[in-house]
């Protein structure tokens, strides 16, 4: 088994103890709560007549259900079910006083953009969800888990999990990171080569020169997406990107406090001679912009690629019945290939740096007037920075809807969805059949930038064939000084 591992640091500080089954009870650091899978959990509290356990290590917001149009936000909300979730979630955090961020909070938005920009997610924690992109968090030395609604009752009953230790992968990641491509399309390359089953069994750690050269933005990018390739949590070991991105967040430690928890968070980075279970070698050197061809994050090609022959690939069977669903042909790159929605947004592309990276393709143009297109931020801080910045009007004006937050299109769980047999061109996470919220929509992975190029183009364009706006915006909006509220 690994030794030495941040992993491994982590886990021992947090193991309570050794449980009859085998697993080891850990301690959870910090708890994040949404609407859809915590009112069961609250109910198995009442029926015991148990309270939450650590009140001020939970937070909660409201993501999945919300609608992203300020009409749509009107209470009740016009879907019955949603109104019912979000209202249960409003009585059940006043009732045990955890802090929540509802549609009446201007810091309301996805679990996994409100925990780091807000600064209640620092290095060395463990976090959990009742949702499988927890494993966002490793991105500052974390261990992020997703949990069910069992375990999630486990939590507010005892601030602790029964879990099984990994075993953990270190997944070097080297090379130089070209103009165009960035920490998305690193992770859809990492899924291609590893597979969507390769990380089953592991957590990853993600190390190496083109790690290292992404702020926190892309790291928090490639570590949501470790679920996606059948990892437990992917993390990456804190450093001063790490430190400079927390220091004067809300809920962060400040002053003699910071430096004091910064010697703290140093201490628990893995070791130079860490024993690990494995070590993969993937070369990012050179490589292209990604793009989904197929039904799961593993059937990607390079935009300038073919399309892989069904044999040539892990599941021939799986190739041939995704690429009759998304209509594509093997031997042709997928350049071109027409698009009918360009979505941006979710928990892995909602964040201040995505905006601005497809402003910069955006400025000057417009949309294809066949396209519809949603810009989506993932919080209300991060929407409140854009417009400080002046990129609100960059999306308005190229003829991109700008929402509110929320998870949106990304599962479809309000209004968002695909209609029909519509082509997306998505910055979220998941292609799966039925995703977007049809069963004949398709579903097109890749970056911020890449999207907004297929939001003008009208279909997939490689984005280094653009000229691209140095700077955008005309505002002074900060997400750091955003979040400096209620610390």
């Amino acid at each position: 088994m690994s030794e030495g591992t941040l992993y491994d640091k982590v886990w021992e500080r947090h193991k309570v103890a050794d449980l009859p089954n085998g697993q080891d009870q850990l301690f959870i650091g910090l708890h994040l709560v949404h609407e859809v899978t915590s009112p069961q959990a609250f109910g198995m509290l009442r029926e015991r007549d148990m309270e939450v356990a650590f009140p001020d290590r939970t937070v909660a917001t409201t993501d999945h259900i919300v609608p992203t149009t300020s009409e749509g936000r009107e209470r009740p909300l016009a879907d019955e079910r949603a109104e019912e979730m979000l209202t249960h979630l409003e009585r059940n955090t006043e009732d045990a006083g955890i802090r929540f961020f509802g549609l009446d909070d201007d810091r309301q938005g996805i679990a996994h953009v409100v925990g780091p920009e807000l600064g209640f997610v620092q290095p060395g924690m463990t976090v959990v969800c009742g949702d499988s992109h927890t494993s966002t968090h490793g991105a500052f030395g974390a261990i992020g888990m997703g949990i069910g609604t069992s375990q999630i009752r486990d939590v507010f009953a005892t601030g602790s999990i029964s879990a099984d230790k990994k075993a953990v992968r270190r997944v070097e990641i080297t090379g130089e990171l070209g103009d165009g491509v960035g920490a998305k399309d690193v992770i859809l390359h990492v899924i291609r080569e590893l597979g969507v089953d390769g990380g089953v069994g592991h957590v990853y750690e993600y190390g190496g020169e083109a790690i290292r050269s992404l702020d926190m933005e892309g790291r928090l990018a490639v570590c949501n997406m470790s679920i996606e390739g059948g990892a437990r949590a992917g993390y990456i070991n804190p450093d001063e990107t790490t430190y400079e991105y927390l220091e004067g967040r809300g809920f962060a430690p400040e002053g003699e406090a910071f430096e004091e928890r910064k010697e703290y968070w140093e201490s628990i980075r893995s070791d130079e001679d860490a024993e690990y279970d494995d070590v993969v070698e993937v070369d990012a050197d050179g490589l292209a912009p990604q793009v989904s061809w197929g039904t799961n994050p593993e059937q990607v090609v390079g935009v300038d690629e073919p399309v892989p022959e069904p044999a040539e690939t892990r599941d021939p069977e799986a190739a041939e019945t995704a690429q009759a669903h998304t209509e594509v042909t093997p031997g042709e790159t997928m350049a071109e290939h027409e698009v009918d929605v360009a979505f941006l947004g979710t928990c892995t592309n909602g964040r201040v740096a995505d905006f601005r990276e497809a402003a910069r393709v955006l400025a000057g143009r417009a949309v294809d007037d066949d396209v519809r297109a949603l810009a989506v931020p993932g919080s209300g801080t991060v929407k409140r920075t854009l417009e400080a910045e002046g990129i609100h009007r960059v999306f308005k004006d190229a003829g991109f809807q700008w929402r509110e937050a929320g998870c949106s299109m990304c599962l479809a769980m309000n209004d968002d969805a695909l209609e029909g047999d519509e082509v997306c061109a998505s910055s979220s996470n998941r292609n799966y059949v039925g995703r977007q919220g049809s069963t004949e929509g398709r579903t097109h992975l890749m970056s911020p930038a890449m999207v907004a190029a297929a939001a003008v183009e009208g279909a997939v364009t490689d984005v280094r064939e653009f000229d691209t706006a140095d700077e955008v915006g005309s505002g002074s909006g900060s997400p750091v000084a955003d979040a400096e509220v209620d610390g």
